[in-house]
């Protein structure tokens, strides 16, 4: 039985929790600075152990990390550089859900030194996404596209901005407001966010989607020199990215993350009733025809052990234990920097956290979700 220690104790640690104690393979740990936070904790998952510790004190995560196998960053993107420089100091693998490219780089100069392996990046964009679009371009002779969309959407949208918080307002925020990485025309570029607008319909529902960073992980160094283009956008409900473009922009939030935080958080309610939409679609040359192969998948909140999850719940809670499995029988590199497109999709797959992407019932417009084609238009 392997020790962990899941630092967060928000809606995604206890559920990543949830999954891993219920197996009987895990012992968990779950750690924050709250009290409060921890008393839910041992309310929704009884068998987990909890200690009260500030993520952002190093010394106390050394403490906490002596003899555990892994610890699972769950905290705010800020505080990775911490939690993974104790991690390394004291043998444990690490695995984290950040989308913020300056963390990542972080972690790849602190995985130089490790004995351990250091796993960034494990949920869903980037994460999921990664493993999917790295799974169909390795088997083209050469790309041409590597198109990857990803959104968190509410099943029932009622509001103007046609959006419900569903995850971290910080994360949401972040990757709203800094440069996004794209390779576009075979060179590496930085692309503004919000930026590059473009309309879809898939599965008789009509959608936008437009920059935002940190989604592509590190494929964009993974392709470099491979590609002609590759990019990420997130998806959501026609008229939103204009809308958030008036706040950040026009209204000047951007220069005020924190309020705009306040804002967000004041106003826009949160649901347990979303869509997680995966799309990737990806084209080149396959014996000498030019070719293209897609990916669909829409995921649905629904109940997991008894307690009603979050479709972005499951997907990124799934996402970094199918990690920490893979992991654990070997099929991980043990040491240095792992990239998610190193992560075999075949054995993703079959994880029984991976199985989670997977169900039937999930699937965009037929069994075979390549039959689902969007239709795209590019407007801005």
């Amino acid at each position: 039985m392997k020790s962990i220690a899941v630092v967060g104790a928000g809606k995604i640690g206890v559920m990543i929790a949830d999954l891993l104690s219920s197996t009987g393979d895990y012992t968990v740990t779950i750690v924050d600075q709250y009290e409060e936070s921890l008393a839910r904790v041992k309310l929704q998952v009884p068998a987990v152990e909890t200690k009260q510790a500030d993520a952002s004190d190093q010394a106390q995560m050394e403490e906490i990390l002596k003899d555990k196998f892994g610890v699972i960053n769950c905290c705010p993107f800020n505080i990775g550089r911490t939690i993974a420089t104790a991690a390394v100091a004291q043998g444990t693998h690490y695995f984290d859900l950040t989308e913020d490219v300056a963390s990542t780089r972080v972690i790849k100069e602190l995985a130089k030194e490790s004995k351990t392996a250091l796993v960034p990046q494990c949920g869903l964009a980037p994460g999921f996404i990664s493993i999917v679009a790295y799974d169909l371009a390795k088997k083209f002779d050469t790309l041409h596209n590597v198109h990857m969309r990803v959104g968190a959407l509410p099943r029932y949208p009622s509001n103007a901005l046609k959006y419900n918080l569903t995850w971290s307002t910080d994360g949401l925020i972040n990757e709203y407001l800094n440069p996004c990485e794209a390779i576009v025309n075979g060179k590496l570029r930085e692309v503004p966010p919000l930026e590059e607008l473009e309309t879809f319909s898939l599965d008789g529902d009509d959608y936008e989607a437009f920059n935002t960073s940190g989604g592509l992980g590190t494929l964009c160094e993974t392709l470099e020199g491979k590609v002609k283009n590759l990019n990420y956008r997130t998806v959501r409900y026609p008229g939103h990215r204009d809308l958030m473009k008036m706040l950040i922009n026009d209204l000047g939030l951007g220069d005020r993350p924190d309020l705009l935080k306040d804002i967000m958080e004041a106003s826009v309610p949160v649901t347990m009733q979303d869509v997680v939409l995966v799309f990737v679609n990806v084209s080149g040359t396959k014996n000498g025809m030019f070719v293209q192969e897609t990916f669909a998948r829409k995921v649905y909140s629904r109940e997991i052990n008894n307690t009603l999850r979050s479709a972005i719940q499951i997907t990124t809670a799934s996402g970094i234990c199918a990690a920490l499995d893979l992991m654990v029988e070997g099929k991980l590199p043990q040491k240095g920097f792992v990239r998610q497109e190193d992560i075999c999709f075949a054995d993703f797959i079959a994880n029984r956290f991976g199985r989670n992407y997977m169900d039937n019932k999930n699937t965009v417009g037929s069994h075979d979700p390549k039959e689902s084609e969007p239709s795209v238009k590019k407007i801005a």
